[in-house]
């Protein structure tokens, strides 16, 4: 996926956390998806207009041109709010008064149920290679439990596909 939704240098993504990498790569499909419907309703206006014999009328660059302009004014909307998103991820990603966030010493309860999901995730997948021990100190997690709520059952599920 080529991220175009905002400019970053590769260090400054490099410097991105995996919870701020997931929100870039959710507000990118949303772009992808905000142009894919424009370019969908612009055909359908050509084709609208060219069974009416009118394909050559200005009024389909007018309207192709409202249309371009709606666009980005929601590709602009979804930009800053990731942006805004990505400032907020980078405050509460600092920690409190017990020291930075990590997982499991500090959770970040801050943190959405789907950016905890992750956060475990990788602690997780980074924690051991052996995929069986992963399971079963992932079974045990207490924390992981309360922490992830609904997700909990996801992750274990996904956890015990690496051990088949």
């Amino acid at each position: 996926m080529e991220i175009d939704i905002i400019d970053l240098t590769d260090p400054e993504y490099s410097d991105l956390s995996s919870v701020q990498l997931a929100m870039v790569r959710a507000a990118q499909a949303k772009k992808n998806a905000l142009v894919a419907e424009n370019e969908a309703e612009k055909s359908k206006l050509f084709y609208f207009m060219l069974s009416n014999n009118t394909a050559r009328s200005n009024i389909r660059v007018f309207e192709e041109e409202r249309l371009d302009a709606l666009t980005e004014e929601k590709i602009e909307a979804v930009r800053e709010d990731l942006i805004h998103q990505l400032q907020f991820e980078a405050m509460s990603s600092e920690g409190n008064e017990i020291g930075p966030y990590r997982y499991p010493e500090n959770p970040n309860y801050l943190l959405s149920a789907p950016q905890r999901f992750l956060v475990v995730r990788n602690y997780y997948m980074n924690v051991t290679s052996d995929a069986a021990v992963r399971l079963q100190m992932y079974t045990m997690d207490t924390l992981a439990r309360a922490y992830l709520g609904e997700y909990y059952e996801t992750l274990y599920e996904i956890l015990a596909q690496y051990v088949n």
